[in-house]
């Protein structure tokens, strides 16, 4: 069970940095894949004879290499003379663990290449750079689980057959690449919310502001990239308020703000004061300027709506999220303090694009029961409820469905607007 327990944790927390080492110095992704997975199979068989290593990435590291490397004498080089010198011993098998800093990001950068088609580019880092399975990065494109899985199949194929090289780009061809990488950065983010499991959660949250903080560094001329860092900042930031004593969900307009944590708030302030100075909007700064005015406004309790309605504006102009849709359709409403002018805006998103999506569901059963129409919002807290894979939220909901519920026995209105 140690040993289960440890593969289990190498998978969770190693898969992506190993596999972007691996897949880099080959400079082939599905043979990465492979190797690695060989590796772990090996790991489930060895570890409970011999232990647990004490570098189990390190012993990960050079299991695959040497799966890779007997591929390759397999496959091209059988009588090359040259293939013993890189042939690992089996005192090599527990090095000293490596650290691995950013082979990640050339990984990505990669995968952001001119000749991958656009709409695959950050799915497929999710997947190649980070381990993510299809149907997880499905979710965070709102697409199905069996289109991702094809299109991340083609793309594979047409990175070996059109011989894409594994090559760092020039720093000059990086903005062309980075719309991508911050795309996948902030996916990253975002499938934390939704992960039932905590430690899961926590590290693709580490993992996406790692990035981010790399990202921005090493192009702190690119405000997109400052505006990105800034708004997971200031979503991290609210994460110990997010949760009470117990592990339940709390909504931010419900967090105790003295939670959260100071720290992280002057380091997205800082970031979006010096995205600002560039005088280029985008989408991430703007949103970052979205949570920075909302956050700002529940501590003095006096939230901006009317500018919040105008900053998402802004977003939707420049990227037509759902998201974006959803939130300006809420600002609105308490904006005009008219829940009826919020559902006009959130009836009238294609119903295809949200039949499934439960955040669209709950901002609609929170407008409709404060419209008190009560019984189209018990339906919309159901189906909220039905398609929300966290428990803490979905108890949460079911909470709000049951306050429902007490109103139409007389009860107040309550924390239901």
């Amino acid at each position: 069970m140690r040993a289960a327990r440890a593969a289990e944790t190498a998978a969770r927390h190693s898969y992506g940095r190993l596999l972007s080492w691996l897949a880099w110095q080959w400079r082939d992704i599905a043979a990465a894949e492979d190797a690695l997975a060989d590796a772990f199979a090996l790991a489930l068989t060895r570890w409970p004879v011999d232990g647990v290593p004490s570098a189990p990435d390190a012993w990960l590291l050079t299991t695959a290499r040497r799966q890779l490397l007997m591929a390759t004498r397999r496959e091209r080089l059988a009588d090359d003379p040259r293939l013993t010198v890189l042939w690992p011993s089996d005192q090599d098998a527990q090095p000293e663990a490596l650290a691995i800093p950013d082979s990640r990001l050339r990984l990505m950068l990669v995968c952001a290449h001119p000749a991958i088609d656009v709409g695959v580019r950050s799915a497929l880092m999710l997947q190649t750079v980070l381990g993510l399975d299809a149907a997880s990065i499905a979710s965070a494109f709102l697409v199905k689980p069996e289109a991702m899985t094809k299109r991340l199949v083609r793309a594979k194929r047409k990175i070996k057959m059109a011989g894409i090289r594994y090559e760092e780009p020039e720093h000059a061809d990086w903005p062309a690449r980075l719309e991508a990488v911050l795309e996948a950065i902030y996916a990253t983010y975002t499938l934390h919310w939704g992960s039932a499991e905590e430690a899961t959660g926590r590290q693709l949250a580490d993992e996406a502001i790692y990035l981010a903080r790399l990202t921005s560094t090493l192009l702190p001329s690119e405000p997109e990239a400052l505006g990105l860092a800034s708004l997971l900042s200031y979503a991290q930031a609210r994460r110990p308020a997010q949760r009470d004593a117990l592990g339940g969900f709390i909504p931010l307009d419900e967090q105790d703000t003295d939670l959260w944590d100071r720290g992280l708030l002057a380091q997205a302030d800082a970031l979006l004061a010096a995205a600002a100075t560039h005088g280029r909007p985008g989408p991430y700064q703007l949103e970052a300027a979205i949570q920075a005015a909302h956050m700002e406004g529940l501590k003095t309790h006096s939230v901006p709506w009317s500018d919040m309605a105008r900053l998402y504006e802004s977003v939707q102009a420049l990227a037509p999220t759902l998201g974006a849709a959803i939130g300006h359709a809420v600002a609105v409403a308490h904006s005009a303090n008219d829940p009826h002018s919020g559902l006009r805006l959130l009836d009238a998103i294609e119903k295809s694009r949200v039949a499934d999506h439960a955040p669209w569901w709950a901002a609609r059963a929170r407008l409709l029961a404060w419209a008190r129409l009560d019984a189209a919002a018990s339906e919309a807290y159901r189906r909220a409820c039905a398609l929300t894979a966290d428990p803490a939220v979905r108890e949460w909901l079911t909470r709000r469905l049951d306050s429902l519920r007490q109103r139409d026995k007389g009860g107040s209105l309550g924390s239901l607007v």
